[in-house]
């Protein structure tokens, strides 16, 4: 989200556990974490390699994004065998005011939701060589943040809109192409999706730095960006832990 730091209802994953794996669960801000369950091998939370709270669930890839205020570090992790090694990292940022629980962010508050959140599907105003679903943004996008869409947090073409075609005011969406640097690349982080609940917030995605903090998303230099796109496959179910 760029232009409002819109978010998105918190995508659970508590049955991790019962899948037998490793569900860390803490506070916002890296803090303290708890183990319900380390993948058969008893290992107890301070054993994770993650620098925040991570609910892993079926992903054999993962992004941690650990803030200090409205900068962080975000790394990509990878599961070989029975452990996680991290491939690279870089400096980044979130929401000008900083990481708050996922459960209670609200849209337009210029914060980044915190927690754990798949990664599914991408798109960009260039083209990308990924192998995630991937869409090349045109000049009818959207993304859609007007609570009273029934196409609320979605990407939708201006054709069939039921939502104003405008960035302005309190029913004001994206429109994708106005944003070449940021959205070069970008993957959607799924935040109150499916259902997406109206007023909780729309449009929180990674990608590519602008000139400051975000209005809500998580940004990446370009080139850490371009690496996350060719790293990142849908078979490892990648997914995204913000703290």
């Amino acid at each position: 989200m760029t232009r409002h730091g819109s978010s998105a209802a918190r995508f659970s994953l508590r049955a991790a556990a019962a899948m037998g794996a490793l569900v860390l669960i803490g506070s916002i801000g890296g803090a303290t974490a708890s183990a319900q369950g380390a993948e058969g091998d008893g290992e107890a939370a301070a054993s994770s390699p993650f620098p925040v709270p991570v609910e892993v669930g079926n992903a054999r890839q993962v992004v941690t994004v650990k803030a200090t205020g409205s900068y962080a570090v975000v790394a990509a992790w990878r599961k070989r065998g029975s452990s996680w090694a991290k491939d690279f990292s870089a400096n980044g940022r979130v929401g000008a005011k900083g990481v708050v629980d996922g459960d209670i962010r609200k849209q337009g508050t210029f914060t980044t939701p915190g927690g754990t959140f798949t990664l599914t599907e991408g798109f960009g105003v260039v083209s990308s060589s990924t192998a995630m679903p991937y869409h090349r943004v045109n000049k009818g996008d959207w993304w859609v943040e007007d609570p009273q869409s029934r196409f609320y947090n979605s990407r939708h073409s201006d054709k069939g809109a039921d939502f104003p075609l405008t960035e302005k005011g309190d029913r004001g969406s994206e429109h994708l192409i106005n944003y070449p640097v940021q959205y070069a690349k970008a993957l959607v982080i799924d935040f109150n999706r499916w259902p997406a609940v109206p007023g909780r917030g729309a449009g929180i995605f990674l990608h590519v730095n602008g000139r400051g903090a975000t209005a809500g998303c998580v940004s990446v230099p370009r080139a850490t960006m371009d690496k996350i796109m060719k790293w990142a496959e849908p078979g490892r179910h990648p997914r995204i832990a913000i703290a």
